[in-house]
This record gives structure tokens, sequence and C-alpha cells, in this order.
């Protein structure tokens, strides 16, 4: 059996305001295309279907498009809440959909649902956990020795009594190798705690014989080929600019796991990060559709930046300064700023956005003012 491997489709989600429903149509079309040429017997969808518990209409309707497209192909579809998602409403009509084999398990309720699927060598078992949290296991397995998250994950797939030799999992947790962290790609929102009780070992599933993991947007294995991510199929974050996107292609012989493969996808519009002068970004703008992150080089900012950037590139997200010769800085500034006085930050602001440092007069006067402010508080 070949099956594909998605997670973290995030339906509905907006990047830097812009919605990005087209782009996941068009994304989606593009794996209906591979479930064609590569002979694709069933898709598996590793949680956070939608970006929010309450998703946008026109979310719900790309979904059951999706799904309806798929159905229409004979392709069961095996799908787990996220982290991102509402279980109760992913398992709005479970049943009647299961009927059309798109089988959907929202919430745990004391068991993780088993669905059996069969090709030419036999049965082979899908094992649904959705996302859980060590309370809830506790809540359904009162009697379970529970102290982590590590081993109320353990406890729930203790319960399943499994029906077949090849058993595949589908899960959306945060999965460790030991004490190695996955690689984060930037537009993974939720907490995301490695080495404490926030995490799982992938020695929990050394039982199946593939491990269909979400949750990571990064593509990537955890430990073992066979434990995997298959990371979002968009660019979800500026960081992400650049990263190649792709869905696994996973082939399940007759003793268990053949052949992994990694299938590529193009989006609509790339997400490029552009350094330079604005003059020279906007002079022989290329491929101009594309979403653009830019750092311009410019020794002080330029008025209406993001006006002519956009004039050039119309899907411009987010616009930065760093002058020649300067390092840049992380993202996250909140280390380097913690502790630092009101009168320095507001040096190091006024400095970044004229070019210049605050004369004597002007510091004594920024001073005066913070002093001011603060009796009137």
């Amino acid at each position: 059996m070949k099956f594909l491997h998605l997670a973290d489709l995030h339906l509905g989600k907006r990047v830097n305001g812009f919605d990005m429903l087209e782009d996941q149509r068009f994304i989606l079309e593009q794996i209906l295309t591979l479930c064609e040429k590569h002979g694709v017997e069933a898709v598996v969808i590793a949680g956070d279907i939608y970006d929010t518990p309450v998703p946008p209409a026109a979310a719900c309707t790309l979904l059951d498009w999706f799904l309806t497209q798929l159905a229409a192909r004979r392709i069961p579809v095996l799908a787990v809440s996220g982290n991102h998602d509402s279980a109760e409403r992913l398992d709005f009509a479970s049943s009647l959909l299961a009927e059309q084999n798109v089988h959907i398990a929202g919430r745990f309720t004391g068991c993780p649902k088993q669905v059996v699927l069969n090709d030419r060598h036999g049965p082979i078992e899908f094992t649904l956990l959705p996302f859980v949290r060590a309370a809830t296991v506790r809540h359904y397995l009162p009697d379970a020795d529970i102290t982590d998250y590590d081993s109320a994950v353990g406890a729930a797939l203790a319960v399943c009594e499994p029906a077949a030799p090849r058993r595949v999992l589908v899960a959306h947790q945060m999965v460790v190798s030991g004490v190695c962290p996955p690689q984060l790609s930037g537009s993974e929102t939720a907490p995301l705690t490695v080495g404490t009780v926030d995490s799982i070992d992938a020695a929990r599933f050394a039982g199946f014989c593939y491990a269909a993991l979400g949750h990571i947007h990064r593509a990537q294995r955890v430990g073992i080929d066979a434990v995997r991510y298959a990371g979002a199929p968009l660019c979800y974050h500026l960081d992400e600019c650049g990263m190649q996107k792709s869905v696994t292609l996973v082939r399940v012989g007759k003793r268990g796991v053949e052949k992994i493969e990694q299938l590529p996808l193009t989006p609509r519009r790339a997400m490029r990060h552009l350094t330079g002068p604005l003059a020279r970004l906007t002079a022989r703008p290329t491929d101009t559709e594309d979403y653009i992150w830019a750092t311009l080089t410019d020794p002080t900012p330029l008025p209406d930046a993001m006006a002519q950037l956009r004039a050039a590139y119309p899907n411009a997200m987010r616009l930065d300064y760093l002058p020649q010769g300067e390092v840049a800085h992380p993202l996250d500034m909140t280390q380097a700023v913690r502790g630092k006085p009101f009168v320095e930050l507001f040096q190091d602001f006024f400095t970044k956005m004229n070019g210049r440092p605050l004369t004597v007069e002007e510091t004594v006067a920024v001073k005066r003012l913070r002093e001011e402010a603060s009796k009137s508080e």
C-alpha cells in the first residue's frame, strides 16, 4: 500500500494579514495530482487541519471540497485533530463520513480509533491518536500510571489491541528522539517544550511500522526514518522563506515500510527574503506576485518605503532595515532589551530610525520628559 502523509494544513490561516486560502486551494489541488500520479491508496492528515478552533466558513468549504475529491477517487482518509483544531467540531458527522472511508478522530475518549485497510498482503491497521494532554488521558484512564506527558501517551496507546501485524500510528504531538529536539521552522505557535513533560520519546512508537506525525512544520525524521513529521505544505512564517515544502509518500510492503519519499510541492506564490537598497530591489522586480520580506540596507529609513516596495511587489509582507555595516539582530529582541533603562532604549530606537545618536541636549530632554511622565502616573 502507498499512502500520503500530510499534516498541519492550517486551513483558514492568515500570514502577516494575508489570507492564504487561495494558496491552500492551489496546494491541495497539487496534492490531488500527486495522488493520481503515484497511485496513492490512502491519505493521512496528522492534525492541525484548521488554523483555529472556530475556522472561517471558507476554510470549512475548502476542507469539504478536498475530502469530497479524495472520496470521489476512492482514496480513504485517516485524520486526527491537532492542538489548533476543535476536537468536538472535527468529530461532527464522523460516523457518516466513515461510511465514505473518511475516518476522523477528533476527541480522545479512552482509546484511540483504529481503522483497518487492506492491500494485497493483507490488513494494515491505522491507529488514530488525536492531540491529547496528560489531564485528558488521566480523566479517561484513572487507573493508569501517568506521571508526565510521555507516560500519558504511553497509557493511551497501551489500551489498543493490535489487530494487524502491520501498524501505522497517526498522531499530533511534540515527539523527540532521546534528548534531541526536532528542528523548528518558525511558524509553530504552540509552546514546544523539549526535554520536559511536554514531549514524548519516539521510543513509545516502537510497535508501529510507521509513525505519521504532525505539529512541527519542517519535514524531518525523529530518530529513525519510520518516525517522521510531514511538515506543513506551505510556508506559514517569514522565517521559512526559501524552504522547500513537501508531502511524504510511504510504501508499506509485506513486512513493513519499504520506501519513504519526499514529494516536493510548488506554491502558488513563493515566500522570499530580499536584501539590498530599496532602489535596487524595486528597479527590476522579478516574480512580482511572490510574498516578500525585504530587508533594506539604505543608511536611513526612507519615506513611504513600504508603498514603494508594494508598487513593485503587491504581496510584500514585511519591511525592516539593516544599514550596511551593521550586524543583524535576532527577530526576538526580548532578551536583548530586558533590563535596559528607558533612556537607553529610546537612544537605540532614535539611532536606528534617524541614523545618528541623540545629542547631549536631546538626551537631557528625554530624561526630563520621562521624569514628568512618571510623576503624572
